[in-house]
């Protein structure tokens, strides 16, 4: 399983550790991967997610996994979480001409 954030895309970056020496050797910094269970509103069910720190306070900021979807492109998501996209945007492409009748 990568480390790779499902819904930012956010990787691992790659760095020198500094000795007090100077001395330069290589490292990675790892993203702060979570497995969460984030609830799809327009679904009606839970999803489980590998997602960053980051990426968990960006989706509660904007309003919830629904709002998060629709608004992040699809190279950033990963694809589990395109199609859940698919699925989400159809839902409420259906449910929005019932709401204005």
């Amino acid at each position: 399983m990568s480390r790779i954030c499902e819904l930012t895309g956010k990787g691992r970056m790659v760095g020198n550790n500094v000795s007090h020496a100077n001395n330069k050797t290589k490292r990675t910094f790892l993203p702060n991967l979570q497995n969460v269970t984030l609830i799809s509103d327009a679904l009606g069910t839970s999803v489980k997610l590998r997602v960053s720190a980051h990426g968990l306070r960006s989706v509660e900021h904007v309003g919830g996994l629904d709002n998060w979807l629709v608004k992040t492109t699809d190279d950033k998501l990963s694809l589990r979480a395109r199609r859940l996209k698919r699925d989400v945007s159809k839902k409420l492409t259906a449910a929005a001409p019932q709401a204005a009748a």
